[in-house]
């Protein structure tokens, strides 16, 4: 943990002496007293901040009682407010006070202070004017309410520019800058209620430029703030967040797996409630796949138990066909993804094409090998590909020459392995290669005999002996749906899994 650095109480006296000073006149001695201290001042805050973002509001208003004041006359200080580094700093020492969880009055009334002056920082930082802040009083509303105001307008104003369609006239269209910009002006701010708004368009936005406009901190507080329920945002915002930004899903499905290990009852009552709380079950499959195909969805979602093996090569060439055209035609990257995601989704193909390659000498197996070829690196360019699709044929077909030979030894297949980690493949590729390998000992059944041998070998390191194990116990669970009438083969792959 680091070591926490306590703010001396002299420079608290010190600092709020200054503030209070510069309240009471307005001369230009005194302007010129700010200017002059605004580097310390700056440097200041940001020894505060360091110190108090790891205490709680409470903690730090009981150590330090006079940090809301010198706080608060800060921020009515025009000059302190037009120095950007100083007014940055003083947004992240108030956040410091500000209540995750409020349970009294007295800590929603010191949020709801901290809010306002929040409010008046972030619209100072439009450029507001010395004589509109005199003009203030003349229109008959007090200082919050008029920051209240203001910062309503300026929120509308930005949604209109994020929500207006894009015409031909580029002056209109919005830059990738200007947008991240704005997505890190609302960090400090992003629990004020009058943001919502604002925080959907940006997430529901999209701008033709091919990386991502908002910016990456934006992203993961505002992900963090939906999960610990400090915003409520509607559902299509929500799913527009996770879609644009996977890590934020990722986050998201993590934290629900952490809430549901944490029930001590293990109740399955209280485990749904937890599962129906969450936004993650409310939206179907199909909307975390925008991009995706809904006849390779269907296909993929066809069971192939009990299918006669010409009827499954059939529907994989079907199956192929429809990620090649994906793959070569597209090149759309949220589309290829997608395509490869709904497949390692429903990863069964993949090893009936493998299995299928093993047992029956088809015209097909090019497609077939594409297919496992795609699976392990769906981002292959063409000249990569045609690489990766002559090694892994030239491996199937020494493979099924093994079959084909009398005499039965694991050090055949050992040999042939080594050849193809030492030509410096792809280690893709060479995943493609374990794939084979594995599925040539389980469906060659002369070869049983020496497929704990071989792969006690193949799995020398921890990567190779995971994903080894993760393909046997795939198996293992495809084999024992009812009417795969799999017991022998259920039993020698249980075994080879004991091994790991």
């Amino acid at each position: 943990m680091a070591q926490v650095t306590p703010v001396p109480s002299l420079d608290l006296d010190f600092w709020l002496k200054k503030a209070h000073e510069w309240d009471q006149t307005d001369t230009l001695e005194s302007q010129k007293d700010v200017c002059l201290h605004l580097p310390k001042l700056q440097e200041f805050l940001q020894h505060a901040y360091e110190t108090l973002k790891h205490m709680s509001p409470n903690a730090a208003v009981e150590q330090f009682p006079p940090v809301g004041q010198l706080l608060g006359r800060l921020c009515e200080n025009k000059f302190v407010l037009g120095h950007e580094e100083t007014r940055n700093a003083l947004i992240c020492c108030l956040c410091c006070l500000q209540s995750s969880e409020p349970k009294s009055a007295v800590e929603l009334k010191a949020n709801s202070w901290v809010q306002n002056l929040l409010c008046h920082l972030f619209c100072s930082s439009e450029a507001i004017g010395h004589e509109e802040y005199k003009s203030i009083d003349k229109i008959g509303c007090t200082t919050v309410d008029y920051h209240s105001k203001l910062l309503k307008n300026i929120i509308a104003s930005w949604i209109k520019q994020l929500t207006k369609p894009e015409g031909s006239n580029c002056e209109n269209k919005l830059s990738g800058d200007y947008v991240r910009a704005l997505s890190l002006r609302c960090i400090p701010i992003l629990t004020l209620p009058d943001l919502v708004p604002l925080l959907e368009a940006l997430l529901k936005y999209h701008s033709s430029e091919p990386k991502e406009v908002l910016d990456d901190e934006f992203l993961d507080r505002i992900n963090n703030a939906i999960l610990r329920k400090k915003i409520l945002l509607s559902e299509s915002a929500v799913l527009s967040l996770w879609l644009r930004h996977l890590p934020s899903l990722e986050r998201a499905v993590l934290d629900l797996f952490q809430r549901l290990i944490a029930i001590q009852s293990k109740s399955l009552k209280e485990m749904e409630q937890i599962i129906n709380d969450s936004v993650l079950v409310r939206f179907p499959l199909k909307a975390y796949f925008p991009n995706s195909d809904r006849l390779l969805v269907m296909a993929l979602l066809r069971q192939p138990v009990g299918l006669q093996q010409d009827v499954c090569l059939a529907h994989l060439q079907s199956i192929i066909r429809m990620l090649s055209s994906v793959a070569k035609e597209t090149r759309s990257r949220e589309s290829v993804f997608e395509s490869w995601f709904l497949l390692i989704h429903f990863g069964d193909w993949v090893d009936i094409a493998a299995e299928l390659l093993m047992t029956s000498e088809c015209e097909a197996s090019d497609d077939l090998l594409w297919l496992l070829a795609f699976y392990y690196n769906p981002w292959n360019e063409n000249q990569e590909t045609s690489r990766t699709m002559t090694a892994s044929r030239s491996v199937y077909e020494r493979l099924l020459a093994l079959r084909s030979s009398a005499a039965v030894c694991a050090s055949k297949l050992q040999t042939l392995l080594e050849e193809e980690q030492q030509s410096g493949c792809h280690p893709c590729t060479l995943q493609l290669y374990r794939h084979l390998f594995i599925f040539f000992l389980l469906f060659s059944s002369e070869w049983h005999i020496a497929a704990k041998e071989f792969i006690t070998h193949m799995t020398q390191t921890q990567e190779a002996a995971r994903e080894v194990s993760d393909i046997l116990a795939r198996t293992v669970w495809r084999l024992s749906i009812p009417g795969m009438k799999s017991e022998k083969l259920i039993t020698i792959v249980q075994e080879l899994l004991h091994a790991f």
